[in-house]
């Protein structure tokens, strides 16, 4: 993606200006969150889970925050976890998993909870417990044309997490949830939009401008009724997404410390099909 500096607003304040994820704030009250680890496309390793909390917390701290936009830099959204990250673990993986999950659930309730909209901003993919789990949490999303999403926890032997396993049946139905998580489509964005996974596709040249123009939009509105708004229908399905964080998490360290997890991590990072076993 290309620099994604809005340059139809006056004044910015840059709040967070390096690391993995930055933080820009401007003058229309929209809040920027830049995930910035584009040469892994936007992988979450444990700096980037960190830079996101912090990024995250820093909006949820800001009165003049009224609409935060997320989008990747580079040529994707975030391609979900760090598979080499994972698989250079080895049979520290676990220990490394039960954390790292514990900071992605943290910022996907974080993200439902804050008052203001959160809108994400997906080009390229947006995949695995990180892509799926900002865009399940995100209040609108859109995507440009050429985006894919894929859930893949499965194909390296492991489970969806960020509450992926409550928020996506809820956007999508059981039915296709079960289709998305079990099987592992690619799919894509005129797919995402008629099955509920998303709010709009935007040609892609556009998707920048579109998605700062939607943001500005929520921004110009009643900041106390958004936030009550959101606040409602996110408690419609909250207690439950809630009470599945702690078992995707224990569920996922569980997993990672099977010879499949650390199978399916390099026939990925081979780009070969895994041989699972089911130890």
């Amino acid at each position: 993606m290309e620099n994604t500096q809005d340059n139809n607003t006056s004044a910015t304040e840059v709040l967070v200006g390096e690391g993995p994820a930055l933080l820009e704030l401007h003058a229309d009250g929209v809040a920027h969150i830049r995930l910035n680890r584009p040469d892994a496309a936007n992988g979450l390793d444990m700096a980037m889970l960190k830079g996101l909390h912090e990024v995250v917390t820093r909006v949820h701290g800001d009165s003049r925050v009224r609409a935060v936009l997320i989008t990747g830099e580079g040529k994707n959204f975030c391609a979900g976890g760090d598979v080499h990250m994972f698989l250079s673990k080895g049979e520290a993986l676990p220990d490394y998993i039960r954390v790292a999950t514990s900071y992605l659930q943290i910022v996907a309730s974080m993200l439902m909870r804050l008052n203001a909209p959160v809108v994400s901003a997906v080009h390229g993919f947006a995949a695995g417990g990180g892509g799926m789990g900002l865009v399940c949490s995100s209040d609108m999303v859109v995507a440009g044309a050429s985006a894919k999403f894929l859930a893949g926890a499965t194909r390296v032997a492991m489970v969806p997490d960020a509450g992926v396993s409550v928020t996506l049946t809820q956007l999508v139905g059981l039915r296709k949830a079960m289709e998305i998580l079990l099987l592992n489509p690619v799919i894509t964005a005129r797919a995402a939009l008629d099955m509920g996974l998303i709010t709009r596709v935007v040609e892609d040249d556009k998707l920048v401008e579109e998605a700062f123009a939607l943001a500005r939009q929520l921004a110009a509105g009643a900041p106390a009724a958004l936030a009550a708004t959101k606040r409602l229908l996110w408690n419609g399905l909250g207690s439950s997404v809630d009470a599945c964080m702690p078992e995707e998490n224990r569920m996922q360290a569980q997993l990672s410390g099977m010879a499949d997890a650390r199978e399916g991590l390099a026939a990925v990072i081979e780009k070969r099909a895994p041989t699972f076993t089911g130890r």
